[in-house]
């Protein structure tokens, strides 16, 4: 069977996603979610002309000479405006945010000004008029469509929702995927392993990376290198009402290598085994009945990149993304790369930014699939295409930020 190229096994992951439902969810939960309809103001911002600055509102004519002077009548302050009408030669004392009292037309800062007695200010440099004035719907007016569906949301949309006065927003159901981890050699994080295991990484890694790109992970547990229990936790998985099944190792070709036989044995239908990416040759992907399945490589970094390139655009488009990821940006290199081979190659890289907006990406010289620190330590991976010619230092590259 040959190698399937990334961004074909990519198209087939995605292919027929359609949102699975609409919720509504509090502003503090919508990060990562994705905007089911378009979201309009309910009300204009600022509601009324408000002060930029603190000072004294005037009628520009008033303050158009320095010496002249003004008596003093009020206050007006955020959430209390000063109730009565500006006059000739009045002024009243202001605050950022406050209202701007009838009659005034700007607001002349205290810095420009001096105190003569409590009842009257002088003008030290002249007002110009109209200034330090946020008009009445200077952000928004009422009924302005500001967010998009489809929108994925992040703090500024949530800023911009509750200004709206929105206290919650319609987002695509976050999508099920249950994560199944396999292994004789796997032990929970927290727990002793035995002299010959290791500690679960890759559970507890793409539950956050799922829950980030709003969606809801259920931790299926650890199961041990054997068929029975292998077929079982899968139909456990299919029974549970998960949008997605995803497992953890178990999917090359060792003795061990128990998981697509026991997709098989379970009724999934097989839509590919295998693509051209290093690291992550191992990708198992099919249905069984409406559950999309994935089965990720063991190594962590493996199964992370494997997590950042196809179950995580899943996630996203299954909650109404139309554009799902993943995005991809340049850089410039550090040090000579040499030639590629025919896979697709993700290499782990620090990534400095630089004043002209091109970060550099430096790739370290180590980038076995086991190794958690280097990918902890990278900034981005450097993607390499199928058969890529030597890139020398300086020259431009493709990168995945991390």
């Amino acid at each position: 069977m040959s190698l399937l190229p990334v961004q074909e096994a990519r198209a087939r992951v995605l292919a027929g996603s359609v949102r699975l439902g609409v919720v509504h969810v509090p502003l503090a939960d919508a990060v990562g979610r994705v905007l089911a309809e378009d979201i309009s103001a309910t009300r204009q911002q600022p509601p009324f002309a408000a002060s930029a600055m603190d000072g004294y509102a005037v009628r520009a004519v008033d303050a158009a000479e320095a010496g002249a002077t003004l008596h003093l009548v009020g206050a007006s302050v955020a959430g209390r405006r000063y109730a009565g009408a500006l006059a000739p030669g009045e002024t009243v004392r202001i605050f950022t945010g406050a209202p701007v009292p009838d009659g005034a037309d700007t607001v002349l800062i205290q810095e420009n000004t001096e105190t003569v007695d409590p009842q009257t200010v002088r003008v030290t440099v002249p007002a110009q008029p109209g200034r330090h004035i946020r008009r009445a719907g200077l952000d928004f007016e009422t009924g302005a469509a500001l967010l998009a569906g489809g929108t994925r949301l992040d703090v500024r949309h949530v800023a911009l929702a509750a200004a709206m006065n929105h206290a919650t927003l319609p987002v695509g159901r976050a999508p099920k995927v249950g994560l199944i981890a396999t292994g004789d050699e796997l032990v929970a994080p927290g727990e002793a392993p035995g002299p010959d295991q290791i500690v679960a990484s890759n559970t507890p890694a793409l539950a956050a990376l799922i829950t980030a790109a709003g969606g809801e992970p259920i931790d299926l547990g650890i199961v041990r290198d054997n068929d029975a229990a292998t077929v079982a936790a899968l139909a456990d998985g299919r029974d549970r009402g998960v949008d997605i099944l995803v497992t953890l190792g178990g999917a090359s070709v060792g003795d061990h290598d128990l998981v697509r036989k026991a997709f098989a044995d379970v009724g999934m239908e097989l839509g590919f085994w295998r693509i051209a990416m290093r690291p992550g040759k191992p990708l198992i992907f099919g249905h069984l009945g409406g559950i999309r399945v994935l089965g990720l490589p063991g190594n962590p970094v493996s199964s992370l990149v494997c997590a950042m390139l196809f179950l995580i655009p899943l996630v996203r488009a299954l909650q109404g993304d139309a554009a799902p990821g993943p995005a991809y940006a340049a850089a410039r290199l550090t040090h000579r790369m040499p030639a590629n081979d025919g896979r697709e190659d993700y290499v782990r890289a620090r990534l400095t930014e630089r004043d002209d907006g091109l970060p550099e990406a430096d790739p370290f010289s180590l980038q076995d699939s086991s190794m958690l620190s280097t990918l902890a330590a990278s900034g981005a991976l450097i993607v390499r295409p199928p058969n890529a010619p030597a890139a020398e230092a300086g020259s431009l590259c493709r990168i995945l930020r991390l």
